[in-house]
């Protein structure tokens, strides 16, 4: 009898112990709240919204703008995906246009020359665009079209160095030339964008 209920101990601790908690752990994760993604991309919205209106009001930026890369489709017939970029995020001062709606789905290699840039150096610094000193990697024209004097562009990559998106200052009634320790400023600004993006990616 001893044997039999040594076993019956043996058995429940054993088996139907791990057994009841893997049931009870199940139970629980079924019950727990889903993240709402809408809930969650307006979060991310806010943080991303509030941190360059913070850059535009600091800097007395005209217009500060995120892009961020996404698969835009596939080229014909090899299926291979086409790498297109956006613009997500935008904050405007008074009186100045906005770029954004102009700004959707456009293919990479249109901007190959500033993109190839940002990957090697993180940032273009272009303070006049009238000054033909001033290197502007293909920018020149879409800088015209939008009224933009001066721009900083700045990488956001991620903490594993994975380029996502570009941080972009314009400056539209004047020209402005950053000093080196703004600029290095902004380089934290956008690391930490970076952070925050790839957190919604991950989600």
């Amino acid at each position: 009898m001893d044997n039999w209920f040594g076993l019956g101990i043996a058995f429940i601790t054993g088996v139907l112990g791990p057994v009841i908690v893997i049931l009870v752990k199940n139970y629980l994760d079924k019950r727990k709240k889903k993240p709402d993604m809408v809930e969650e991309a307006l979060k991310i919205s806010e943080l991303v919204t509030h941190k360059i209106d913070e850059i535009r009001e600091a800097l007395n930026a005209d217009r500060v703008w995120v892009t961020q890369f996404h698969n835009g489709g596939h080229f014909y017939p090899t299926g291979k995906s086409i790498t297109k970029f956006s613009v997500i995020y935008e904050s405007v001062n008074t009186g100045v246009n906005s770029i954004q709606n102009s700004f959707q789905s456009i293919p990479v290699h249109l901007f190959s020359k500033s993109m190839n840039q940002l990957v090697l150096a993180d940032t273009i610094e272009i303070p006049d665009y009238k000054d033909e000193t001033i290197a502007t990697y293909g920018l020149k024209y879409v800088a015209e079209e939008n009224n933009c004097k001066s721009g900083y562009l700045f990488a956001i990559k991620t903490i594993d160095d994975r380029f996502i998106g570009v941080l972009g200052i314009d400056y539209t009634k004047k020209t402005k030339k950053l000093d080196d320790d703004v600029i290095n400023h902004i380089m934290v600004q956008s690391s930490s964008l970076g952070g925050v993006l790839m957190n919604h990616l991950q989600q």
